[in-house]
């Protein structure tokens, strides 16, 4: 299927791995100019590389610290100057630390708001200008499943990202005027190197094993294996493409049926 992606310019944020990285290959892969995103000039040089080898395309790497407002206005001056708009903007952000009520004080949370909400807020607020303009843009914003349904020992996460998920909703009615669309998806747990982190979190927590506390999440999974970054870059690239025609303010749950609500 032809997503009628060829030669949109993407900005993929916080994409030097993880399910960003997975985001940008998929969206290079049908021929998306790529702008990939991330706080470290050498991680993107690499990711950089990675991706051009996988899909023989090499993405325009932007350093930028999402949080900071002058690094994000920065960042789309370069993205300007090199392609002069932006069609396809996708939200991310490195999940905030897990925990639970009496492990933050204030300034963790404000972190994470920073981090979860803000850096949002500020992407859509510089690319929306451009979609408006040319009267075409799609925006998907990397959440969790924890939108949905809140997860254990993820405080910050379950209180912060639904934050985005209301942004989202409150903005798409002005923005489909435009045909810009705007939607969520929220994934449970995909095999990156987050898991390791979270696994290691949840064993000590519980005192089991790390591999104990995977099998525990892997029984929640009806499809009885958690989802892999392609099968994930893969459903974000159609939310992104010429194909999604009609589908704008919803919340996507990646999550292999875990999810146990009905709406």
């Amino acid at each position: 299927m032809d997503l009628g992606l060829k030669e949109k310019v993407a900005l993929v944020a916080a994409s030097t791995r993880g399910l960003g990285k997975a985001t940008a290959v998929a969206l290079a892969s049908e021929g998306t100019e790529v702008i990939i995103n991330g706080r470290d000039k050498h991680n993107i040089g690499e990711a950089a590389e990675e991706i051009r080898a996988k899909t023989g395309k090499l993405p325009f790497a932007v350093p930028a610290d999402l949080t900071k407002p002058e690094d994000v206005d920065k960042m789309f001056r370069e993205i300007a100057e090199r392609f002069g708009t932006v069609h396809i903007l996708v939200t991310n952000a490195g999940g905030p630390p897990a925990g639970g009520f009496d492990d933050f004080k204030d300034d963790q949370w404000m972190d994470a708001f920073q981090l979860s909400l803000m850096s949002a807020v500020r992407l859509i607020r510089s690319a929306t200008p451009f979609m408006r303009k040319q009267k075409w843009g799609r925006i998907v914003n990397i959440v969790s499943l924890t939108v949905k349904q809140p997860i254990d020992n993820l405080l910050l996460s379950n209180s912060i990202r639904t934050s985005v998920i209301g942004l989202a909703k409150s903005i798409s009615k002005d923005l489909a005027r435009d045909n810009v669309l705007i939607n969520n998806i929220a994934p449970y747990y995909v095999s990156t190197k987050r898991i390791d982190y979270l696994m290691e979190q949840t064993a000590s927590r519980l005192g089991i094993t790390k591999e104990a506390a995977l099998q525990n999440i892997v029984r929640e999974i009806p499809l009885g294996r958690l989802g892999t970054p392609e099968e994930f870059g893969d459903v974000v690239a159609f939310l992104c493409s010429q194909k999604n025609s009609y589908l704008t303010g919803s919340t996507i749950q990646f999550d292999g049926g875990a999810y146990k609500g009905i709406f």
